[in-house]
């Protein structure tokens, strides 16, 4: 039906006879010519209906948005000076010879032609309509060739392409899982996989020795811009591996990657930072390299003071003092300091204090801060000090548990480092390594897994599992990418006793172990060798490069924040029948409560 796609004519093929089809994107009349857009998934070509040609150029005026054209012409040069450089086929036009309509549309609910302010409801109704923009075709193709390449370097390097289970187990891993009844086994359920973590590793048993997977992922959890219901991964792993040849493989393959498709040179090797550290001076552990600030703790600065806003954190040994230096942020006024003090209390932090540096030389008279009264000279100057401050700087406090602390100005610095326009260009990876094993969570008053239960402890800390929990770190690593955990993985748990001991600390008893995952218990006894992999975010990974605000802008068919597809209207409700079927009951709301 054609001859080349609408980006393919270019002035290679002038003086040619070419067909083309597509969509209607534009038309314009000038001075008695019609000059039509024609649109399709590699571009748009500029297509001219002279009056001289009859039958095309009465055709021509009944085409309106969104009509599907089919058109024969020959390919001539622009002339000279109306040139479009931002068109690969911006050097030349078509005159149509022939120009048929093969189907017409009905006004789009929204232009597409033109940015404009569209809400994301409508263009998630209409979403068949909003790929047709070229923006969100460049999207989904870009998305194409990252998932190729990832896909051919992992074929090359030795890894199988194996298919995990969707309809599964539901399992403990860290979010709600999708349950799907069954009708053949009444009462009872399926879940749709979180990840295909035990899968995996049932593959390393098998000997399978590398693996990997394009895989589609559930999480029933609350969503955000960077979160869906589902989701994709690039799942891989790995067996007989250390930390360190598979960190080296799986940065090699991102270093590919970008070099490849962006053309740009990532550093090599990737710079390392332990999770310690990276809570210590950025507050998270996915730190933004790109913003130049950093916390400084002066916990030890306040223990002595009489603030015991400041000396009870410093004091307590689950408790830190931090300080944020913002260069230049003498300037922000007092409404701003106010705003970024709601924002921190988002994080749970019970205030923000501050100081402004009107002049240094001037000591204490050069300070303006309602906190100084409470602060002795020796304190603020050493203050000062630690932070570097200079005149026209604003120092922020952040003083509470360290985790409070650690989220509140972590999440500051962001804000603050975009709000100022501190975000520096260009791409900043990282690895973080040395995770703890595991966290308390005072309201459940239990250890809880900071990766997954099947995190393989440091082998050095082996013993801190009967001793010291909170002390013992993980072989766990993640990799991040200007803010953004890119993947997380860890060297696994290839020994029975050790598996039972974590489950064991995590207050999964032996009965609860063998009901949910006693398949993994049992295959570990049969030879299962040292293994460990990684899960990349496919959707994060394309969101980043693409520099999209959300991943529902690098998916086809995204879902809302309430994870429902307007495109659909999924989910809805199920015939009596069905239901019967499943042997499921559904329970009467109330009506004030089913609103």
């Amino acid at each position: 039906m054609r001859s080349h796609y609408c980006g393919e004519v270019n002035e290679t093929l002038e003086g040619k006879s070419v067909t083309v089809v597509g969509w209607m994107h534009r038309r314009r009349d000038h001075g008695g010519v019609i000059f039509i857009d024609l649109r399709d998934r590699d571009g748009l070509v500029q297509v001219v209906c002279n009056p001289e040609d009859a039958e095309s150029f009465t055709t021509a005026e009944r085409v309106r948005s969104e009509y599907v054209l089919k058109i024969e012409g020959n390919v001539q040069l622009r002339p000279a000076g109306s040139d479009n450089p931002d068109l690969k086929s911006g050097k030349i036009e078509i005159i149509a010879k022939k120009l048929e309509i093969l189907n017409s549309a009905e006004t789009p609910p929204f232009p597409l032609n033109e940015l404009l302010d569209v809400s994301e409801d409508i263009r998630l109704r209409h979403r068949y309509i909003d790929l047709r923009r070229p923006e969100m075709q460049q999207r989904l193709r870009f998305r194409s060739q990252i998932t190729r390449q990832l896909r051919n370097y992992l074929d090359d390097h030795g890894f199988l392409d194996i298919e995990t289970p969707i309809l599964t187990k539901a399992t403990p891993e860290g979010a709600r899982d999708y349950l799907v009844p069954s009708r053949t086994h009444p009462g009872e359920f399926f879940a749709l996989p979180q990840s295909p973590q035990l899968f995996k590793q049932l593959l390393m048993m098998s000997g399978f020795d590398r693996y990997y997977q394009v895989v589609r992922c559930f999480r029933d959890e609350d969503l955000r811009a960077d979160r869906q219901p589902e989701f994709t991964q690039v799942d891989i792993e790995t067996s007989f591996v250390d930390e360190e040849e598979f960190m080296s493989l799986m940065e090699e393959m991102i270093r590919s990657l970008f070099a490849n498709v962006l053309e740009q040179p990532l550093p090599n090797p990737f710079p390392r930072m332990t999770y310690a550290e990276a809570q210590q001076r950025y507050g998270s552990d996915k730190p933004d390299l790109r913003i130049p600030l950093e916390l400084v703790d002066v916990s030890d600065l306040m223990q002595a003071v009489d603030f015991k806003v400041f000396s009870g954190p410093a004091n307590d040994e689950r408790g830190r003092v931090a300080a944020l230096r913002v260069p230049g942020g003498n300037s922000l006024s007092r409404k701003e300091i106010d705003d970024y003090t709601k924002y921190v209390g988002i994080y749970g932090a019970k205030g923000l204090a501050y100081i402004k540096v009107n002049d240094l030389a001037a000591g204490r008279d050069g300070l303006q801060s309602p906190i100084l009264k409470f602060l002795p000279d020796d304190v603020v100057e050493a203050i000062m000090q630690r932070v570097g401050a200079e005149t026209g700087d604003l120092v922020f406090f952040g003083a509470d548990k360290t985790s409070v602390v650690n989220e509140s100005l972590g999440a500051l610095r962001v804000k603050v480092g975009q709000d100022l326009d501190m975000v520096e260009h260009g791409w900043r990876p990282l690895w973080v390594v040395e995770f703890p094993m595991f966290e308390w969570d005072d309201k459940s008053e239990r250890w809880h897994a900071l990766h997954h239960p099947f995190t393989a402890p440091r082998e050095s800390d082996v013993g801190l599992l009967e001793t010291d929990p909170e002390k013992c770190l993980s072989r766990a690593y993640d990799m991040v990418l200007n803010g953004t955990e890119l993947g997380g993985g860890s060297i696994r748990i290839h020994q029975t006793e050790i598996q039972k001991k974590v489950l064991e600390l995590l207050g999964i008893g032996e009965e609860e172990a063998q009901d949910k995952f006693g398949f993994l218990l049992e295959a570990l006894k049969y030879g299962c060798p040292p293994h460990g992999g990684l899960a990349f975010g496919l959707d994060r990974l394309v969101m980043l490069m693409t520099g999209s605000a959300s991943i529902r802008d690098v998916m086809a068919f995204p879902k809302t924040q309430s994870a429902s597809c307007l495109l659909t209207d999924a989910p809805s409700a199920i015939a009596d029948q069905q239901l019967k079927e499943l042997n499921i009951r559904l329970r009467k709301l109330p009506n004030a409560e089913a609103q």
